[in-house]
């Protein structure tokens, strides 16, 4: 494989090796899979979503299979900030890979307070910022689904931390270019699109929903079209750079998010089914890339020839 191919991803002045991550919740906390896969190889873990306390999610069922995807339904299952600090951060940190804190909290001032405290910790490059998340004083409205509280998150954050601020969108509103474009102004680095989808699935045997929690999450190959799109979208709205997430299952899947506009990917459910998977994409884009002439991956980026088609996507922005 040429050497030659330049892989390299900077963002707001921390270099990763690649633009292959794995995304959050489905590789733990980045040191559980060390018998699986060479961490050094791809260009970063995207821990597992950190609350301010120790949470115990939803109660089972709470993962479902479905077809070409997954519903979950997790809950935001988790160890708490400190306790990732004291036993996980020491060794993930010399894993030879990039390192991005996801946070989720109930209220800004949670997300502030924990980020805060990630901030102090050395071996933390870049924060993402899961905005699906309740927010109790709005009545458990989402995040993600307010276009100005998603704002005044990250306006909040912005000034408490240098590193990248990357926010991770959802893809459950009409215009997600519009959440984009806010976060952008607020003072984001990045933005991750994108996030679940929401979904249901029914057991008709018992006729009751096969999640405790009724509705969860869809991921997995079913929801790549409309990642893709969202990918497009995002990108033609933004200057800042775009993380693509759904469904990517191998090199061929990341390369069509690099051309439709992505400047890195993270990969998700394919982590359950294959836990090399990030490994397999970061080396196929390279070998893609050798093949096809390409010195440097950052020439895939928005890509796609959509000479004489008609884009609907030009409606929305």
């Amino acid at each position: 494989m040429s050497e030659q191919v330049k892989t390299a991803f900077e963002l707001k002045g921390v270099s990763f090796k690649n633009r292959v991550f794995v995304a959050s919740g489905t590789f733990g906390y980045g040191d559980e899979c060390l018998d699986l896969i060479d961490p050094s190889t791809i260009g970063g873990i995207v821990t597992k979503s950190l609350s301010r306390k120790r949470r115990e999610g939803n109660p089972p069922d709470r993962i479902v299979e479905t077809a070409g995807g997954m519903l979950n339904s997790i809950g935001l299952a988790n160890i708490g900030v400190e306790a990732f600090v004291r036993e996980k951060l020491p060794r993930v940190k010399t894993l030879g890979t990039g390192v991005v804190a996801n946070i989720a909290a109930s209220s800004i001032d949670e997300y502030c307070e924990v980020l805060e405290m990630l901030e102090r910790e050395e071996g933390v490059d870049a924060f993402e910022i899961n905005v699906s998340c309740p927010n109790v004083r709005e009545g458990g409205l989402s995040f993600g689904m307010s276009c100005p509280l998603t704002e005044e998150l990250t306006r909040a954050l912005r000034p408490r931390t240098r590193k990248p601020l990357i926010i991770k969108l959802t893809p459950n509103v009409s215009h997600i270019s519009e959440f984009a474009r806010a976060v952008e102004g607020a003072g984001a680095d990045a933005v991750s699109v994108i996030n679940t989808l929401i979904g249901l699935a029914i057991d008709v045997e018992t006729r009751k929903p096969k999640l405790s929690t009724v509705t969860g999450g869809l991921s997995g190959p079913a929801i790549k079209p409309v990642a893709l799109a969202k990918v497009y979208e995002v990108s033609r709205a933004v200057s800042i750079p775009v993380f693509g997430i759904g469904g990517i299952s191998d090199a061929r899947d990341a390369i069509e998010f690099l051309l439709a506009g992505a400047s890195a990917v993270q990969i998700g459910t394919a982590n359950f089914v294959d836990p090399s998977t990030a490994t397999r994409v970061a080396a196929g884009i390279e070998s893609y890339c050798s093949r096809h002439g390409i010195v440097d991956v950052s020439d895939l980026i928005g890509a796609m020839d959509a000479s004489q088609r008609v884009s609907v996507v030009d409606t929305w922005l």
